[in-house]
């Protein structure tokens, strides 16, 4: 069944424009652009350039959806099946079934609605072509990865985002961008060495690379001994960028230094590789291993959940000088151990609410770092007590319709029934009272009472932050006094800071005289920006069906070895 009929050559090609376009892009956006094309100025060229890119990609993959079919979402659609390397049988191998179909997607939908911010937002910082040009290998890396069947080219698309991401924090972030960027790149590199050894380890031993192979067998050409120290191995890598706890130190700081369209690249799509690759490679190719470990990668994610809500909470405390950014970032590593929850059940159920966590994080999270970003736009600062307190922020009176946007995405975040956090949440927990055959179900019901309370966290801090940011503070020391903190003048988003780090920041600084400025509300480039998300996270809430529908049959599949 699909929306239009299209050949299967059609289909292969639109695949391989999608994984390939953006890469010409970034070489196309090193250029210098032609005369005619250049408008107002180069830089407005090469940002225009890059919405047209990822427009183009966003299209082919609308597109990609119409003609998949979706009758049969557990077979493998415009394959491309090309011999690379002989000797190691790596085939360029691309395809795409009702599990990596909506990642493919949210990844288009995400970096178009970057580069569409950026171009009426660019980014304060070094030549725009190099931004561009980053953010469309960025792109091209994420797609890949998601289309990709082969573990050795896996492995690569992999790899191939962390410069791209390193650069963009490392060059437009802001304070202390140096040191988030270096931690980001050693500590996603150590684990893919790790990760790189585990994949080679079930290639040589199983005497294929091709992971629709690997899937159909599912773990019989593999000793128990090999699957467990492929597991670790790969587990490990995976885990690093997920991030798992207590592998997520480097996420925090990422976050915090990166420009906006950065933290929502990296919040939107990055961290659903890591996962990705557990439901894609571990869960058919090494069930025995992961079976092993099941137990420990669920302990570690409930560990995640509360521990990401308790450093939240205590970032939105008063007077902990807790950043916005950073608490979102923390309570990323909440939401994506309910996916790891929910894979290490092992079961339909639980690993169907894990993907269906991870598309609605990145569609919530996503807004929610957009709308942070624009609160630090407008004041100059995203410090949770200044937002409250000093500026008399209370967003609800002063900027009402970007207050009312922000109170959405939190109340969506925190999981409320009829938005899209809810299903996968709920799906995850329902997994970890049933778990697969072979898995402890009282220390799995366990996993559940303790990530139902994760819930009840995630709902306590998301709410002190409406209140605080969108609401304001009535306290003697929110009282405006001459030279007090306020809304900072309009300026180019995501300005690095460039004062050495502990110094105060520059929002500090305002004069008396802007006190009395009223922060624009919403402007249409971040309505046609914000729009979609806000659509498709009620549309996933209310219609949970039209995700479920691609990724259950597709599930059932991965988890009985091919067989439907």
């Amino acid at each position: 069944m699909t929306v239009i009929d299209i050949s299967p050559s059609v289909m292969q090609f639109l695949l391989a424009f999608i994984v390939v376009a953006p890469l010409l892009g970034a070489a196309a956006a090193l250029l210098p652009a032609p005369p005619g094309l250049k408008g107002t100025s180069p830089d407005q060229a090469v940002l225009r350039h890059g919405v047209t890119v990822t427009g183009a990609v966003l299209i082919a993959a609308i597109v990609l959806v119409a003609g998949f079919d979706h009758g049969h979402p557990a077979t493998m659609q415009a394959t491309t099946d090309i011999s690379w390397i002989p000797a190691l049988d790596v085939r360029i191998h691309l395809g795409i079934d009702g599990i990596s179909l909506p990642l493919l997607v949210l990844t288009a939908l995400l970096t178009f609605l970057c580069a569409l911010y950026s171009y009426f937002k660019p980014p304060a910082g070094p030549s725009p072509k190099a931004f561009v040009a980053l953010v469309l290998v960025l792109e091209s890396g994420t797609l890949a990865t998601f289309a990709v069947l082969d573990l050795l080219l896996f492995f690569l698309a992999f790899e191939m985002v962390l410069i791209p991401m390193y650069f963009l924090i490392a060059r437009w972030g802001g304070d202390r961008r140096q040191a988030a960027a270096w931690k980001f790149i050693l500590y996603t590199l150590l684990g893919s060495v790790v990760m790189l050894l585990g994949l080679l380890l079930i290639g040589l031993r199983s005497g294929t690379f091709d992971m629709v192979a690997l899937a159909t067998d599912n773990g019989r050409g593999l000793t128990t001994s090999v699957q467990v120290i492929a597991v670790l191995a790969i587990g490990l890598g995976l885990a690093v960028k997920t991030p798992m706890w207590p592998l997520h130190s480097w996420l925090p700081d990422a976050h915090t230094a990166a420009p906006t369209v950065g933290s929502v690249l990296l919040a939107g799509v990055l961290l659903k590789m890591g996962t990705y690759g557990f439901v894609r490679i571990l869960l058919p190719a090494a069930p025995d291993g992961m079976r092993t470990f099941a137990p420990y990668l669920a302990a570690f994610a409930v560990v995640g959940i509360v521990y990401g809500s308790l450093a939240c909470l205590a970032l939105a405390r008063t007077g902990a000088r807790g950043d916005l950014k950073r608490l979102i970032a923390y309570s990323s590593v909440g939401h994506m151990g309910f996916v790891l929850l929910g894979i290490a059940t092992m079961t339909p159920t639980g690993v169907n609410g894990a993907l269906f966590a991870n598309i609605a994080h990145g569609l919530i999270t996503g807004l929610l770092f957009f709308l942070v970003g624009a609160v630090k736009d407008r004041y100059g600062t995203a410090d949770l007590d200044t937002l409250a307190g000093a500026t008399g922020a209370a967003l609800y009176g002063r900027a009402p319709r970007l207050g009312a946007l922000l109170a959405f995405a939190a109340i969506a975040s925190l999981g409320l029934p009829g938005l899209a956090g809810f299903w996968g949440e709920m799906l995850t927990l329902f997994g970890a009272y049933s778990p697969a055959e072979g898995l402890s179900r009282p220390a799995f019901r366990t996993f559940m009472a303790v990530g139902a309370f994760g819930t009840l966290l995630t709902a306590a801090y998301m709410l002190i932050v409406v209140r605080r940011v969108c609401m304001g503070e009535h306290t003697p020391h929110s009282r405006r006094t001459p030279g007090a903190l306020a809304p900072a003048a309009p300026a180019a988003p995501d300005a690095p800071d460039t004062a050495p780090a502990g110094a105060t920041p520059r929002a500090a600084t305002v004069p008396a005289s802007a006190t009395t400025a009223q922060p624009a509300d919403i402007q249409p480039y971040e309505a046609a920006t914000w729009t979609p998300l806000v659509a498709l996270t009620v549309l996933a809430g209310l219609w949970p069906a039209v995700l479920l529908g691609l990724t259950d049959p597709a599930v059932q599949q991965l988890l009985s070895g091919g067989k439907s």
